[in-house]
């Protein structure tokens, strides 16, 4: 699995999980330590709104 937010872009950060950073500079693993916590608060804020929709539907069919 890797995160590319421009497939087009050749420019743009990628990781694959589990790939080897040894080769990588410290700004580079900053950049993917960036991407993937970017990734991580899109998920977050997907899962806290469809929890939200499940809340709302379920406090509707509760009446």
């Amino acid at each position: 699995m890797f995160f590319d937010n421009d497939a087009q872009d050749s420019t743009t950060v990628r990781h694959h999980i589990g790939e080897d950073v040894a080769l990588l500079s410290a700004t580079e693993i900053e950049n993917r330590i960036a991407l993937l916590k970017a990734e991580i608060r899109r998920l977050e804020t997907d899962r806290h709104d469809r929890n939200r929709s499940r809340e709302a539907a379920e406090a509707l069919f509760r009446l």
